[in-house]
């Protein structure tokens, strides 16, 4: 099977720093793929490289056999790559589907349509109760339903979640693992950086490490939990996931 995505030995320096060096790796279409590791691994730099916020200073990302390096945000969007931020970036003067509405535009072709693919989205993501609302008034943890629901209406074939769960209730949590868990089947290709493990390791059916800015371990949790460098660099002690 052809990969869908591949980085070639992606680098990324800032001057004599290397945020990201070396890092090769696959992603299969309909892969659900766990991207974990200690604050200042490099993970959200590799995401940067990927979208096209920053340029790769060595290495390339081929995306469904073309190579993406080095373009525009905006063109590896509708390529079909979309991604989540750490902290949710809405238009904080539009309403909660006007968001969602935006980012559909980048493929429907009315306001209409967009309209629709926003009440669709926000449904799947549990905020249909709040399509009309400022986003102003929303929790934090509905602030990342919200920054999802602007991926997803991009009508993604990979998505790339960026520490989605932070800030989360454990009900919260729970809601949102199983929309992840569920996107797969709806042919939407998945890797997932976060920080709450118990969802990433019982959810990603594969896992990469990074440690300063490389890739230290790639497999399934069962293995990546007992992995000596992985608890070394980040777990601290093996990880039991019964």
């Amino acid at each position: 099977m052809t990969a869908l995505l591949e980085l070639r030995k992606l680098s990324r320096a800032f001057g004599p720093l290397w945020a990201v060096r070396d890092v090769s790796f696959a992603v299969q279409p309909g892969e659900l793929l766990g991207l974990i590791g200690p604050n200042g691994a490099g993970k959200s730099t590799l995401y940067n490289v990927i979208a096209g916020v920053l340029p790769p200073t060595a290495g390339e990302a081929v995306f469904e056999g073309r190579t993406i390096s080095r373009w525009r945000p905006y063109h590896v969007a509708r390529a079909g790559i979309a991604r989540t931020f750490q902290i949710p970036k809405p238009y904080r003067h539009l309403t909660v589907i006007e968001n969602v509405a935006l980012s559909a535009m980048l493929h429907d072709q009315s306001v209409a349509a967009a309209r629709k693919t926003a009440e669709a989205v926000l449904g799947d993501v549990g905020l249909a109760d709040y399509a009309g609302a400022q986003v102003s008034i929303l929790t934090a943890g509905l602030l990342k339903r919200l920054e999802v629901a602007r991926a997803l209406a991009l009508k993604p074939r990979l998505v790339l979640f960026d520490e989605i769960m932070a800030g989360l209730t454990p009900a919260e949590v729970k809601v949102m693992t199983d929309m992840v868990a569920g996107l797969p089947a709806r042919g939407i290709t998945v890797i997932w950086v976060e920080h709450v493990l118990y969802a990433i390791m019982k959810t990603a059916k594969r896992i990469l490490v990074l440690h300063r800015g490389e890739l230290i371990a790639d497999g399934a949790p069962e293995k990546i939990a007992k992995d000596p460098a992985v608890i070394k660099a980040y777990l601290g002690e093996e990880m039991s996931l019964a």
